[in-house]
């Protein structure tokens, strides 16, 4: 078989296979499998920051009729996990409030919920610590931050450049608390028969899950089935299980043969599922006359639970973007007693490019040169951080085709230079960067059944993103077939082993896998099949990420409008251009790019989980109060690609796209608002109020 694929389904623009399923609302999601005779559970969460459980009174709950279990830390079985985050009932103690205190089972879910009510539970408290600042123990250094990458890094002489340069930036830069909340809230299904464990749960990773719930349990993972076939939304919060989930499979551990059913509540989703955790970067550049950067500094502080350390890679993408002989970047953490953090789209990169695409706006009107041409005059010839060379990077491209389609050369660089109707008009660009990722570990298998139909089975994940399309095209393609000839089978432990749809990894690893178990099938079948023939194969290791940075890029724009007498904002157009490979399918890529750019948008006018300080918990925890972008804020909305393959990721040649659409959105916004009304906010989200100050 040739090393290329036969062109005939990637690239096509193909509706979404599980489309009709989902209008007609017969998708099934994890909460809605039938069961005979299912059980419900819901938690009692702690009304205290921090402290131990002083008594549980269960009696009024333990006579209401269909009750069958109240679980509390006294009754709970021991688990075999460290993680603070899973050890659920544990102990007596109290690490933050909303934390998993009780729970109670019953044969409705109106019982369930009328006896967690009637469930009486004090304590003990301590004083504690929910703001960075306000814990006495100070900051706290991790051995690494999210993904491997290393805490600190130092080349060069920072300090040296900056007092040498003809230019400099030297400011702080504030992204706020903000949480995932996808569609369908978090669920979990349990059902025990003998010593073996099936369960439903909303996941980006069914194998994951299964390790996990294996090892928190003490059990062979053999011995653990985890389904989950249809996902409403993740960005990340779906990754791994969480509290909810080892509560239900712990409930259903103690009601042997019964189901177990868990949904959290919106509120609930705000303490038990992960977030993005506030943070705040330093940054520090040094240029030359001509622009040309010397020095690159980011110093990032970030909240994270004194119960489980989370710490992400915000500076990371510092280390590569431009390049700079002298460059320092670090971690440090405010551990506190507030609920795990955890990954939220595109963690790390959506931070940190807010922090850094800021800053070289900033620089650029500090020289008077134009933000994109600062940015061409910066672009490196090989990795800053690595010294490899780049497997593709085509980060120009994107800005001179996005520059020319949006219009960019047309404006008035001078801010407050246009007002239309009361309105000050800005346009702003920042570029965008994320890893692209291939994951090892990924199996497939190609059956032939009859009548010109094959099999695809791999166990991944699609969290709403279009993999049951997307992996029917590939493997369409690498047989040489129509689509419409693949069936395919995801969501299953019972399939043939996949990583996370997470980290944009997912259709270059399971791809990957695809078209290796096709050109096996083809090699030793041919074109003339029979009835049952199947290959099983395993994806190769990817030996590029050896020797070459792989990263995917964009150019992001964004015209603004700020009122001029009441400060209100507005987004008349977002446009990105985006470097990602080839596209398999672009229908569901331009969702993906656009939903990106649309959440981008979000973080950066609205989204702001506000923390009482008081009473230690979030203080708007319901889409009432926590405001995410809706269809008003902007008018249009673009994204457009390159479209230049790059053959050393995958055999599609294609990179991740399900991230890069957020980082460097809500960069371009501020950038555009500074343009249009000369004050430059460097705290989001950006509302009216920053504008006076």
């Amino acid at each position: 078989m040739t090393d290329q694929l036969t062109p005939n389904a990637i690239g096509r623009d193909v509706a979404r296979a599980d489309g009709p399923l989902k209008v007609l609302g017969a998708a099934p999601y994890a909460y809605d499998q039938p069961l005979t005779d299912p059980l419900y559970l819901c938690t009692v969460d702690a009304t205290v920051v921090r402290g131990r459980v002083a008594g549980v009174d269960a009696s009024a709950a333990l006579a209401m009729d269909g009750v069958e279990l109240v679980l509390t830390h006294e009754n709970a079985p021991e688990l075999s996990t460290e993680d603070g985050e899973l050890r659920v009932l544990q102990s007596p103690e109290v690490h933050f409030r909303g934390q998993v205190v009780a729970a109670v089972v019953a044969t409705t879910t109106e019982v369930a919920a009328a006896a967690a009510g009637a469930v009486v539970v004090t304590y003990d408290t301590e004083p504690f610590a929910v703001t960075a600042g306000s814990d006495p123990a100070g900051l706290h250094a991790p051995e690494k931050v999210n993904a491997g990458y290393p805490t600190d890094t130092d080349d060069g002489d920072l300090d040296a450049a900056v007092a040498a340069a003809a230019f400099t930036v030297d400011e702080e830069y504030t992204t706020a608390r903000t949480h995932n909340n996808p569609l369908e809230p978090h669920t979990t299904v349990a059902t025990w028969t003998g010593g073996d464990l099936h369960v439903f749960e909303a996941s980006q990773s069914v194998f994951g899950a299964r390790r996990v719930l294996a090892g928190v349990f003490g059990l062979d993972p053999e011995r653990v089935r985890v389904t989950c076939p249809y996902v409403g939304g993740g960005f990340g919060s779906k990754g791994s299980p969480h509290a909810g989930a080892v509560v239900t499979v712990m409930a259903a551990r103690m009601l042997p043969g019964r189901s177990v059913k868990f949904a959290l509540t919106r509120r609930q989703m705000f303490r038990l599922v992960g977030y993005r955790p506030r943070m705040t970067q330093r940054v520090r550049l040094a240029a030359a006359p001509d622009g040309t950067l010397t020095g690159v500094g980011v110093d990032v502080v970030q909240e994270s639970a004194r119960i489980k350390e989370y710490a992400e890679q915000t500076a990371v993408a510092a280390r590569m973007m431009y390049a700079a002989p002298n460059r320092r970047t670090s971690h440090r953490l405010a551990l506190l007693d507030i609920p795990v953090p955890t990954w939220m789209r595109a963690p790390g990169e959506a931070p940190g490019m807010f922090a850094l695409e800021t800053a070289i706006d900033e620089l650029a009107a500090r020289v008077g040169i134009d933000p994109i041409a600062l940015r061409v005059r910066n672009e490196p010839e090989r990795d800053p951080a690595t010294g490899k060379p780049f497997s593709s990077r085509h980060l120009v491209d994107c800005l001179h085709e996005g520059a020319d389609r949006f219009g960019w050369y047309d404006r008035d660089p001078r801010p407050r230079s246009r007002r239309v109707n009361g309105w000050l008009v800005g346009y702003g660009v920042a570029a965008s960067t994320y890893p692209a990722y291939r994951m090892p570990a990924n199996s497939a298998v190609v059956r032939y059944t009859a009548d010109d139909r094959y099999r695809v089975e791999i166990g991944a994940s699609d969290l709403g993103t279009g993999a049951w399309t997307a992996l029917a095209q590939i493997a369409a393609d690498a047989l040489g077939v129509p689509q419409d000839s693949i069936d395919l089978a995801i969501g299953d432990t019972r399939l043939p082993r996949a990583t996370v749809a997470g980290g944009s990894s997912g259709t270059a690893s399971w791809g990957t896998a695809i078209v290796e178990a096709a050109r096996a099938f083809r090699d030793k079948f041919g074109r003339t099949p029979e009835p049952d023939d199947e290959v099983f194969a395993d994806a190769p290791e990817n030996t590029a990420a050896k020797d070459f940075a792989l990263h995917g890029y964009g150019a992001q724009f964004a015209e603004v409008r700020v009122h001029e007498d009441t400060g209100e904002i507005r987004v008349p157009r977002l446009y990105g251009m985006f470097d990602a490979g080839r596209v398999i399918n672009p229908r569901t890529a331009r969702s993906q790019l656009v939903g990106g750019m649309t959440m981008g948008l979000s973080m950066a006018l609205h989204e702001d989980s506000v923390m009482d300080t008081a009473l230690g918990h979030t203080a708007n925890p319901d889409l009432g109060e926590y405001h995410i972008a809706a269809n008003a804020d902007v008018h249009e909305i673009r994204a457009d690609w390159l479209g230049i393959p790059d053959e050393r990721l995958n055999p599609m040649g294609s990179k991740g796209i399900g991230e890069i659409g957020i980082t460097g959105t809500a960069a371009a916004i501020a950038n555009a608002a500074h343009h249009a009304t000369g004050v430059r906010v460097r705290e989001l989200p950006i509302t009216l109020d920053k504008f006076l100050r």
